[in-house]
């Protein structure tokens, strides 16, 4: 099933209702919505969208009415054939949202509560899915499973991403421009070593220390770039030397900010005027609790400046070591030139099992669930800290992700981590994401929450509260 993911201004005078018609008749007349696409439920459309059914339901019978859309009885509406008009800056066949059958493959101790960032919740992972996969794998003796393995990656894979990243993120591409990897700081080296990536690169500041230390080991001068209210300065960004930059901004790490929209326009902007490049990392775009789905950065890059950074550690298996970069086209056939000297890095029976794990469904399905289950434990959460800690804290960067920062008034987070040890909880400080630790305030702790359950977060955060507030409770 489809995502829909508009930009709906619900202060503009033009109607909701309006923008969402405009948007659906758009992209079903450019092809961008296939013919035969089946359209999500009103109600879940609604649902994520945070609008009203009768908003949903008024623009699928305006579609109805003008013949973009059939319904079929008991099985949904789906897009009707069109005379579709190009998609300004895309290809027809980068552009069209890939599918499976135009793009078929070519062949501690147990009393510690610790709140450690990266951690997922394993408990509810799909096994005995996930088994039958690797069995559906191992049968297929093929080169694909027993060999080396296509260079940049499974072909029926990079499909099955591509089609994901269209109906998650709004971004279109087609799978010749996915590269597979063991994770996000091999991605970066790759990139380093085999792209014209300029020597300075900016990043945000804060921002990921393991990006950081990969960047500074290929030789490039990392430049911090501070950030504001809704993302990075650009302005600063101007007055470097800088011609690439590393950002986050569906859900800035550490602080947890989502970029502007308008700050994204100009960040654009920038790599257009400057010939630069923009590396978008998107690590946990799957899990957003608060406002509306935001579409990617890449979604919005019309001048093919943008590098996106995907990674299946949060969403599927950290032991997987599955991550994939997706180059603009005018990069992505030279890389594939250059990269004919390097092996693979991602077992090819890895590969071809997380591709039959998409196909069937299973990858979408889990994603849907560990998003329910931690949006629960994300108010859970809160609910403590509200709870426990109340207005001694301050709650930094809580509507995505799984992870959130406290700023504890006036204290030391050397301190707060010592008693909270003594209380048999692990926090954690997040200086080590700044580029000058010293500039991190102190008071800061960094809670990641998503591979605990909500009795064990309750528990950590009434245990904190004791140690951290004894004479309040």
């Amino acid at each position: 099933m489809i995502s829909i993911t508009p930009e709906i201004d619900k202060t503009s005078r033009v109607p909701v209702y309006q923008q969402l018609f405009t948007y659906m008749k758009k992209q079903i007349e450019s092809g961008v919505i296939s013919e035969n696409d089946r359209l999500p439920s009103i109600r879940q459309l609604a649902a994520y969208l945070l609008i009203s059914k009768n908003t949903v339901e008024m623009v699928y019978q305006q579609l109805l009415a003008e013949g973009y859309i059939h319904s079929k009885p008991r099985s949904g509406l789906f897009v009707l054939p069109v005379e579709r008009l190009p998609v300004p800056g895309h290809t027809a066949v980068a552009g069209a949202p890939p599918t499976r059958e135009a793009q078929a493959p070519d062949k501690c101790t147990e009393a510690w509560i610790d709140f450690e960032y990266g951690d997922v919740e394993l408990a509810h992972f799909p096994v005995k899915q996930w088994k039958r996969c690797l069995m559906d794998a191992l049968d297929d003796l093929t080169n694909d499973v027993y060999g080396y393995g296509d260079r940049q990656g499974h072909a029926g894979l990079r499909t099955e991403i591509a089609s994901y990243l269209y109906q998650s993120r709004g971004v279109l591409c087609g799978p010749e421009q996915i590269f597979l990897s063991a994770g996000t700081q091999q991605s970066i080296s790759l990139l380093c070593q085999l792209l014209p990536l300029s020597p300075q690169v900016a990043m945000e500041e804060p921002g990921y220390h393991g990006v950081r230390v990969v960047l500074a080991n290929h030789g490039r001068e990392v430049m911090p770039i501070p950030l504001e209210h809704d993302g990075v300065s650009v302005d600063l960004l101007q007055a470097s030397k800088a011609r690439t930059i590393y950002v986050t901004p569906s859900h800035q790490f550490p602080i947890g900010t989502v970029m502007s929209v308008q700050k994204r326009v100009q960040l654009l902007q920038w790599a257009a005027n400057n010939d630069g490049y923009i590396l978008e990392d998107d690590y946990d775009s799957e899990f957003r609790y608060q406002g509306q789905p935001i579409p990617a950065l890449k979604a919005m890059d019309t001048g093919d400046r943008v590098i996106y950074l995907g990674t299946f550690s949060k969403s599927f298996l950290p032991g997987a070591r599955l991550s994939y970069f997706l180059l603009p086209q005018s990069l992505a056939h030279s890389f594939r030139t250059v990269m004919q000297a390097y092996s693979g890095s991602v077992s090819p029976t890895l590969q071809v099992a997380v591709y039959h794990f998409m196909e069937k469904g299973y990858f979408e399905g889990h994603v849907r669930k560990m998003r329910r289950l931690y949006q629960l434990r994300h108010k859970t959460l809160i609910r403590a800290i509200q709870e426990h800690l109340g207005n001694r804290v301050d709650i930094i960067g809580q509507k995505s992700g799984i992870h959130l920062l406290l700023n504890v008034y006036n204290r030391s987070s050397a301190e707060l981590i010592e008693l909270a040890a003594r209380q048999g909880v692990k926090v954690y400080t997040p200086k080590i994401h700044w580029m000058d630790p010293e500039a991190c305030p102190d008071s800061y702790i960094l809670l990641g929450f998503a591979s605990l359950s909500e009795e064990m977060i309750r528990e950590g955060i009434l245990r904190l509260g004791a140690s951290w507030f004894p004479a309040q409770g």
